[in-house]
């Protein structure tokens, strides 16, 4: 096998196992929340999974939730929320639980304070 059939099959396994996990919360998880601190990111070329970013879209990082996971963020502050869909890796900077893209970030009031504390349930 050469190395573009090889690239050609390991991009097509990586979209099947894409597919299969899209809106899937992960086992015995669904309902399930935690709380933490959550920031926002505005700039950004490809996501983890390989999507185009798209900054006003409803999407998030989260450390180890598979892609497709569909969660609801509630900013504690405002009481707002927004339901996102997990599309990347981060936050990296502890003790943050969740990075939201800029279009969640202004559904839930929190561009001013850039981080603030939020409530993520699993869906």
């Amino acid at each position: 096998m050469n190395f573009r059939n090889f690239a050609g099959a390991l991009a097509l396994a990586g979209t099947l196992v894409f597919a299969a996990n899209i809106g899937n919360a992960p086992a015995g998880q669904k309902g399930k929340s935690f709380t933490g601190l959550a920031s926002y990111y505005k700039s950004g070329k490809v996501t983890a999974n390989g999507e185009a970013y798209r900054p006003h879209g409803l999407t998030a990082a989260h450390r180890t939730l598979p892609f497709g996971t569909k969660v609801r963020v509630k900013n504690l502050r405002t009481g707002r929320s927004v339901i996102v869909r997990i599309n990347d890796r981060g936050p990296f900077i502890k003790p943050r639980v969740i990075d939201l893209s800029l279009g969640a970030a202004k559904r839930i009031g929190m561009i001013h304070s850039g981080v603030t504390r939020v409530q993520v349930e699993i869906l």
